[in-house]
């Protein structure tokens, strides 16, 4: 275990040096205060048992002597060593390809389409303990939010702070799936999985969506692709001159057809989501794919280990102030 401490300040471990130093003067000092009286027979003496304050009357320097050594310690900052650890874990890299574009706000869904399907998604992530999940965002274009990573604190943490108007408005679906491709190709999992969720028609970007799913398939990833939407009209909110806001109903517009071409050329599945319910199938299908073993690496950082010693310090020193003011108080 000591193996596994550093010190952040070990400079103050010299100050242990005083622990002998105050032992010596304790014990000199209580032979002053108690002397040696030579008698030339002990036979008065027999049967006289020693009190409870005679067998623990050293314990008021024991604890104040400990309160200093804990002190002395926490002083020095102990921490945890920090340490690569490689660990073979079982799973399947999967990347959220994310549609944060403006009609992402419509409340057919609630409180809308965007925070429904955030929150879904990081239900899905928190049962996923073993796989590498990234999260890729697009709206006019697409950028990374989170690359592959196994730290899924950080990944619902970066998955909470997404909003629209994070990049400019539009509807690259192409984009936002070329750039999910990008982060899987160089995996090395059996199965590699891309979930695209959006609810529009591919408006802009440099790249068609399906030339960004005939790569995925010369990568071997299979992509499932969402439809966010009801049918018929959603409301979409606006905002006025006045900074209220009004409603708009608003026909809702999905390209199926790409979505189900993409998904059949890469071996996944198209889903129309209209509740949240029909959202969480495609999370349920993903538990049916074939498991693969991924190589990761976890970083520990350090972390202080000082406070449960300053603890038993201030404890130490609380019970010699109990014990010098009750059982051994002294009468001057």
């Amino acid at each position: 275990m000591i193996e596994n401490v550093t010190w952040n300040n070990p400079e103050y471990l010299w100050l242990l040096l005083i622990i002998p130093i105050a032992v010596i003067i304790y014990w000199f000092k209580e032979a002053k205060i108690h002397p040696e009286i030579r008698l030339s027979s002990f036979r008065n003496f027999e049967g006289i048992k020693k009190g409870t304050k005679v067998n623990f009357r050293h314990s008021l320097f024991i604890l104040r002597l400990a309160a200093i050594v804990f002190l002395i310690i926490a002083l020095a900052r102990p921490q945890t060593r920090s340490s690569w650890q490689n660990v073979t874990t079982e799973g399947i890299d999967i990347v959220i390809a994310f549609d944060i574009s403006g009609s992402m706000l419509a409340e057919d869904f609630k409180p809308n389409r965007l925070e429904a399907a955030k929150k879904i998604a990081i239900d899905f992530i928190a049962g996923r303990k073993n796989d590498r999940i990234g999260l890729v965002v697009f709206s006019g274009e697409a950028f990374t939010q989170c690359p592959l990573t196994t730290d899924h604190t950080v990944l619902r943490n970066l998955f909470m702070e997404i909003k629209n108007g994070m990049i400019e408005d539009g509807t690259a679906i192409g984009m936002g799936l070329g750039t999910a491709v990008n982060r899987l190709k160089e995996s090395e999992a059996i199965s590699k999985v891309i979930i695209l969720l959006t609810d529009g028609v591919n408006t802009t970007g440099s790249i068609a969506p399906l030339t960004a799913a005939e790569i995925a398939k010369e990568y071997g990833i299979r992509v499932y692709t969402i439809g966010i939407g009801t049918h018929g009209s959603a409301p979409f909110p606006v905002k006025t001159p006045f900074g209220t806001t009004q409603y708009q109903y608003q026909e809702v517009n999905i390209d199926e057809p790409m979505l189900q071409q993409i998904a059949d050329m890469t071996g996944g599945k198209y889903y129309r989501a209209t509740s949240n319910e029909k959202l969480k199938e495609i999370y349920r299908e993903i538990d049916l794919l074939e498991k693969s073993k991924v190589d990761v690496v976890e970083f520990r950082k350090k972390t202080e280990a000082f406070l449960p010693l300053a603890a038993l310090a201030a404890l130490c020193i609380l019970l010699e102030f109990i014990l010098r003011n009750t059982i051994f108080r002294s009468i001057p």
